[in-house]
């Protein structure tokens, strides 16, 4: 079910899921983003790591259309889309934007008077409007996939926060977006059940996926990122192969946040 079926050499050349360059934000006199860039290449995982505050989920938020930057430009080659935040944006410009990607957030965020299968179905169907038999079958399969299949007809109260968590992965995906966005997806679950939403995610960063996560979860980006960025007031302030950021970081700030976290006593 992955957007990118061609071999990693092949992706290697394609162009850009999006380009960001120069993306800046404030709220009031609070600058959350500072002039920040980021190339996302089709079937690559970037993790966004840094302390609360630092302006990690803004930037998700920027990607996907939600938060309006100041400045900055985001574009999408293939889709043949720039947007110049300095400038007017459309409607039908955030639009084309919001279409390329698909957010899981912190919150499950599930419809509590909607099954599992119609929490899936509802974007496909009414924002899409694509055909039902099509989109039953892919929820169903994508359902499966992620051990869910069983639960199809329970509503939300009725699951874990594991589970439900898998069923807003499994919501963004039936979408088929070419890119996914996770926003601290396994903060708000109990620890033991942080492990089966990861494995999921891992699970397609291995088929391909391009991801960009905001992440506490630094095992997880170690194993899984292609590149990682470091964000501080605002600022990336480093980035590079996970083996470089977790062995060997070259700002104290990295330093200093990645002792935290490893050594919280």
């Amino acid at each position: 079910m992955s957007p990118e079926t061609a071999p990693s050499d092949a992706r290697a050349s394609l162009p850009p899921v999006l380009e960001v360059r120069g993306l800046s934000k404030a709220f009031g006199e609070n600058t959350v983003l500072r002039s920040v860039d980021l190339d996302l290449l089709p079937g690559r995982v970037v993790c966004l790591i840094g302390p609360s505050g630092s302006g990690k989920t803004t930037v998700l938020r920027s990607l996907n259309g939600l938060e309006t930057p100041d400045a900055g430009t985001v574009s999408a080659p293939e889709a043949g889309l720039e947007i110049d935040f300095s400038g007017r944006v459309t409607p039908a410009a955030r639009n084309r934007l919001r279409d390329l990607s698909a957010m899981v957030f912190q919150q499950h965020n599930l419809f509590p008077h909607l099954t599992v299968l119609e929490n899936v179905t509802e974007g496909p169907l009414r924002v899409q409007r694509r055909p039902r038999d099509e989109v039953l079958a892919d929820a169903r399969i994508l359902l499966d996939r992620v051990g869910l299949a069983e639960k199809s007809d329970a509503f939300p109260a009725e699951l874990s926060g594991g589970q439900q968590q898998r069923v807003g992965i499994v919501r963004a995906l039936a979408l088929r977006p070419r890119l996914l966005l996770f926003d601290e997806p396994t903060s708000a679950l109990d620890p033991e059940l942080v492990g089966e939403v990861l494995s999921v995610m891992k699970g397609l960063a291995d088929e391909g996926w391009t991801m960009v996560v905001v992440t506490h979860e630094l095992a997880f980006a170690r194993d899984v990122a292609d590149e990682v960025l470091f964000l501080d007031g605002g600022v990336v302030l480093e980035r590079g192969a996970p083996s470089d950021i977790f062995t060997a970081p070259r700002e104290e700030r990295t330093k200093r946040f990645l002792d935290r976290l490893m050594r919280p006593f």
